[in-house]
C-alpha cells in the first residue's frame, strides 16, 4: 500500500509543480495540446517569447517523471487495493490499464512536442494531428479513470 501512496503523492506534487512552472505561458499549454493544425500550433508558439518556449521544452523532462508516476499509481491502485472491486472483472481490468495507457499517449505527445518545438515544421500536418490525438486520448483516459474511481467508490458504499 505504501507504493500506491508514494506514487500518487509524487504524481500530485509533480502535477502541481509543473502547473505552477508553466503558469506564465499565455496561451496556456492546453491550447498547444489541442492545436490540430500547424498554423494554430505555430501561432501559439510565436506568441511565446523565446524564454517561454524554452521553459515549455524544459518541462518535458519532468513531465516524463510525472507520467511514470501516474501510470504506476493507476496500476498499483487497481492491482494492490480493492477500490475497483465493485466494478467487476472487466471494470477492474479496464481501470488497471487506464493510467498506463494515458501515460503512453502522454509520452508520445511529449515526443511530438519536443520535435515540433525544436524548429518550425509546418510541412508535416499529420504530425500535428497525431500529437493532438495523443493529447485527446490521454485526457480522455485520465477522465475515464477518475469516473471509474468515483463510480467504484459510490458502488462500494452500497
Amino acid at each position: 500500500m505504501r507504493w500506491v501512496w508514494m506514487s500518487g503523492l509524487l504524481a500530485l506534487v509533480l502535477s502541481a509543480a509543473i502547473t505552477v512552472y508553466l503558469w506564465p505561458l499565455s496561451p496556456g499549454v492546453l491550447a498547444l495540446q489541442f492545436a490540430w493544425l500547424p498554423r494554430t500550433f505555430g501561432e501559439i508558439i510565436h506568441l511565446w517569447p523565446p524564454e517561454d518556449l524554452e521553459r515549455y521544452r524544459r518541462h518535458l523532462v519532468v513531465d516524463h517523471v510525472l507520467l511514470l508516476s501516474y501510470a504506476a499509481f493507476g496500476w498499483l491502485l487497481a492491482t494492490r487495493t480493492r477500490v475497483f472491486e465493485p466494478l467487476g472483472r472487466a471494470g477492474r481490468a479496464f481501470a488497471r490499464m487506464c493510467l498506463p495507457l494515458a501515460a503512453a499517449f502522454d509520452a508520445a505527445e511529449n515526443a511530438f512536442h519536443a520535435w515540433l518545438t525544436e524548429v518550425p515544421r509546418f510541412d508535416t500536418p499529420l504530425t500535428y494531428l497525431l500529437s493532438t490525438a495523443c493529447s485527446s486520448l490521454k485526457w480522455a483516459l485520465l477522465f475515464v479513470f477518475a469516473a471509474l474511481l468515483l463510480w467504484a467508490c459510490a458502488r462500494g458504499e452500497d
